[in-house]
């Protein structure tokens, strides 16, 4: 199994959950207001007056066949909007 984190623009917050549900994942989850800095650009989301932007947050844990396919989404998905920042990251899950 692998634990699938991504952090993304409150703008996204629909999307990302239909890619999930597109590749047949119903488990998530989600954490909203959620500040964050990208590490090479973009600007920060942090919620304040400066900064008014959000993210969200959400952790899925899928079948290693659903990964690949759940992953690819997400960076087609950045590449369509690469401004709105997204970011996934995914890990192996020893257990559950």
């Amino acid at each position: 199994m692998k634990a699938i984190f991504v952090a993304y623009n409150q703008a996204y917050n629909e999307e990302i959950i239909q890619v999930l549900e597109a590749c047949g994942q119903r488990g998530f989850t989600k954490w909203e207001d959620v500040g964050g800095r990208g590490t090479r650009d973009g600007e920060p989301h942090l919620g304040n007056h400066a900064w008014p932007t959000q993210n969200h947050a959400l952790l899925a844990v899928v079948p290693d066949e659903k990964a690949a396919d759940i992953l690819d989404s997400l960076r087609r998905k950045d590449r369509e909007n690469p401004d709105l920042g997204l970011r996934a990251y995914a890990w192996t899950v020893e257990e559950a």
